[in-house]
């Protein structure tokens, strides 16, 4: 493609983009194409001569477009946030633009610097202590591995990564933490087993006298514990563990605390609702993802450490060939992580931060807090309806429940989840809670509004209408 040619499609693309961002409540938020459609569409075999960009456009549309499910649709109200934004998305673009690798200090001294930055401005932003250090990690999936393997060297005087495991080790976390947890010890040679899920209280949080117990049945059984993963804004009911209890334990038996707050954490941008924090200076790393509810468009998660040699100690390799004469005034970030390459996520995280400011974020967040408040409160006043867990963030856990028993409530449930996801303007998804079929419905998109949550409402409480006079 000539140089010419790119700034004509370029000009194009954006214009597309801009009039996706105008035009997406025309969309279904849910995309309605069957399995095997897409792939029915694209040959088999890659084409021998290159096409014209106008025909990839073309296809995109024809081709991609049916199958996209509408993240950023404003009926958007399922699992939880993937936001974007105009700020990101440029940044992005000229991240792709440049093509920068900064798998070290030298390959691009401002793709390491800028993040370092960024970062820093971050750990501010939540509230966190000056003794945090972050990186960018792709996911909250891989912040929580990369924790679990600090963790573990530390428990062995980082023998693991030399001769192997010699012990069992023990990880702990709530029976609601996330299941990357459960992957996260399985990749990192814990064993399955070896993962206590700790019982929870009537708001789903860990019990810390129950994790007391199970440090102290593991011991006597010859294991040895080595980190309990806390959670800030569980997936199925955004509960909060008690993270200074939860550290005070850690602090007691000298054990690596993990915390999880990958949607939760954009909350804690709000002074108000800092407490949620309370007692992550006992933490040894946390991770909470900007690409969920702070408007910088995934990938972005950012994995904050108390003490980076210790993550650096597990995760360093020193091939002669990514030495460099400044290794030792730099940080380089492929230490940091899983990857050696690195993509330029810190730009498009500069631009947020820089383009909304701390209080337009704080404005966002404040207003999607004010609409999920709003759900709760039609669910409470309706006595058709059950509200499962606290709503104190962006999410609401609901269910229909006309008093028939649990069995038959979860069909019905099941059923009223399916009629309201066939209107077509929102999308909401479930989970169970202590066997029970719950209905999620989370606010955080960027462009919900009240009339959109009033719009939810309308359809939910019509499609309740329905399945309960069938």
């Amino acid at each position: 493609m000539k140089n010419d040619d790119f700034r004509r499609s370029g000009h194009q693309f954006v214009d597309w983009i801009a009039d996706y961002f105008e035009n997406i409540e025309k969309y279904p938020v849910r995309s309605r194409v069957g399995p095997g459609e897409i792939k029915a569409l694209v040959p088999a075999v890659p084409p021998a001569r290159g096409e014209a960009m106008d025909v990839l456009f073309r296809d995109f549309e024809r081709i991609v477009m049916p199958g996209i499910s509408h993240w950023q649709h404003p009926g958007w109200f399922a699992y939880f946030p993937a936001n974007n934004s105009p700020a990101s998305v440029l940044g992005e673009l000229l991240a792709a633009g440049l093509g920068a690798q900064g798998m070290v200090w030298e390959t691009s001294p401002a793709a390491t610097e800028l993040e370092e930055v960024v970062m820093d401005w971050l750990r501010q932003m939540i509230g966190l202590p000056a003794g945090f250090s972050g990186v960018i990690q792709d996911t909250a999936s891989t912040a929580t591995l990369c924790s679990l393997l600090a963790a573990r060297e530390r428990a062995t005087g980082f023998e693991t990564n030399e001769s192997g495991f010699s012990a069992p080790l023990a990880v702990y976390a709530s029976e609601e933490a996330h299941s990357s947890v459960v992957k996260g010890v399985k990749i990192a040679g814990f064993g399955r087993k070896n993962l206590r899920r700790i019982p929870t209280d009537g708001r789903f949080a860990l019990v810390p006298e129950k994790l007391e117990e199970a440090l102290a049945r593991d011991r006597e059984a010859g294991l040895v514990p080595a980190c309990v993963v806390a959670t800030v804004g569980t997936t199925s009911s955004g509960a909060i563990d008690p993270l200074r209890p939860v550290g005070e334990i850690c602090r007691r038996h000298g054990l690596w605390l993990h915390v999880d707050a990958a949607w939760a954490g954009t909350a804690a941008l709000l002074p108000e609702k800092r407490w949620i924090l309370d007692g992550a200076e006992l933490a040894d790393s946390l991770v909470f993802n900007p690409h969920k509810w702070m408007l910088t468009n995934f990938d972005c998660s950012a994995h904050f450490v108390k003490d980076p040699a210790a993550l650096v100690r597990a995760l360093e390799v020193h091939p002669e060939y990514l030495r460099t004469g400044v290794d030792a005034k730099v940080r380089n970030l492929r230490d940091w992580g899983i990857q050696l390459g690195r993509r330029f996520r810190a730009l498009k995280l500069w631009f947020v931060v820089r383009g909304y400011g701390v209080e337009g974020l704080q404005a966002m967040v404040r207003e999607h807090l004010r609409l999920a408040a709003l759900v709760r409160d039609w669910v409470e006043a309706d006595a058709r309806f059950e509200l499962l867990a606290p709503a104190e963030l962006g999410l609401v856990c609901f269910r229909l429940n006309d008093g028939r028993d649990e069995d038959a409530l979860n069909e019905l449930n099941k059923r009223f989840l399916d009629r309201v996801n066939a209107a077509g303007p929102v999308y909401l998804t479930h989970t169970t809670l202590r066997g029970k079929f719950t209905v999620r419905l989370a606010v955080g998109q960027r462009t919900t509004g009240e009339r959109h949550v009033r719009g939810a409402w309308d359809i939910v409480t019509a499609a309740a209408a329905e399945v309960l006079a069938a």
